[in-house]
């Protein structure tokens, strides 16, 4: 199999108008394209429970592409999704997290973000940037996915994601669900960057994940 090499993030230049385009990270399930499209045009991805609405603007990201933040993926809480923990990314702490950038507007950006947040898109204004690209962290809420980490830029536009405000040693891990291991897993292949044992070492040693995933075990989902 090959593989490219993940688009290396570069530092954001502060200032300017806000911008039109955001390079949307996941470092999760959104990382498959499949699961994406319900986050973008509504419906209820394979594995999962819960039905999302979709963006007032339903097109698919105009490119993806593979990415390494620093920091570390681990998982915790419990997903209402999928079941079993859920990943969230602790951009302070050691390591490396892969994750795939859809490059999406600012508006489906903030559609996709109060999906996430559990809020109707389109509801409310829009996610406010100004200060996540000004200090690279803001912490719209208390909850799971309302702390905004923007890591850099690709081709001048900012990298975003969003994870919990917590750091990684100060909430209890869980082990995920199969379903959703398999679409994080098939979200890491599918950006061509990663081969199978790689992807299912890398998963196998996430906190919540070690000690209950083998790399063996996540490889054979994948066939």
């Amino acid at each position: 199999m090959t593989t490219t090499r993940p688009t290396a993030v570069e530092a954001l230049r502060i200032g300017g108008p806000p911008p039109e385009r955001i390079w949307y990270t996941s470092y999760g399930s959104n990382m498959h394209r499949g699961r994406l499209a319900c986050y973008l045009a509504g419906g209820t991805p394979a594995g999962g429970a819960r039905s999302q609405p979709g963006c007032r603007d339903p097109r698919a990201p105009a490119r993806s592409v593979a990415v390494e933040l620093p920091g570390s993926l681990y998982f915790a809480t419990e997903s209402l999704v999928w079941t079993g923990g859920r990943g969230f990314y602790d951009p302070t702490a050691p390591g490396r997290t892969r994750g795939r950038a859809h490059l999406v507007t600012a508006q489906q950006f903030s559609d996709i973000a109060a999906q996430e947040m559990y809020r109707e898109p389109g509801a409310d204004a829009d996610v406010d940037l100004t200060r996540v690209l000004r200090t690279g962290r803001d912490e719209l809420g208390p909850g799971r996915y309302e702390t905004l980490i923007c890591s850099g830029a690709l081709d001048g536009i900012p990298v975003l994601t969003f994870t919990a405000p917590w750091a990684m040693h100060e909430v209890e891990w869980v082990s995920p669900a199969a379903a959703y291991v398999t679409h994080l897993a098939a979200g890491l292949l599918e950006s061509g960057a990663w081969d199978a044992p790689s992807v299912a070492d890398y998963l196998a040693r996430c906190p919540g994940a070690a000690g209950h995933w083998s790399a063996d075990r996540i490889a054979a989902l994948l066939t």
